[in-house]
């Protein structure tokens, strides 16, 4: 029986870490911005004129 209940605890703490690494672990400074927040950087968009 305790080893069953062991085992369960042990695929949750996995499951959770797997979370946390997903969701928590990135860059420091949080996420790149994006052309749209940093300005026209030229590239994909069509000229006007």
């Amino acid at each position: 029986m305790w080893l069953i209940v062991l085992e369960a605890v042990g695929a949750l703490a996995v499951l959770v870490f797997a979370f946390w690494w997903t969701m928590f672990s990135g860059r420091r400074g949080g996420e790149l911005p994006t052309a749209d927040q940093e300005g026209d950087r030229g590239g994909s968009k069509k000229l006007k004129g």
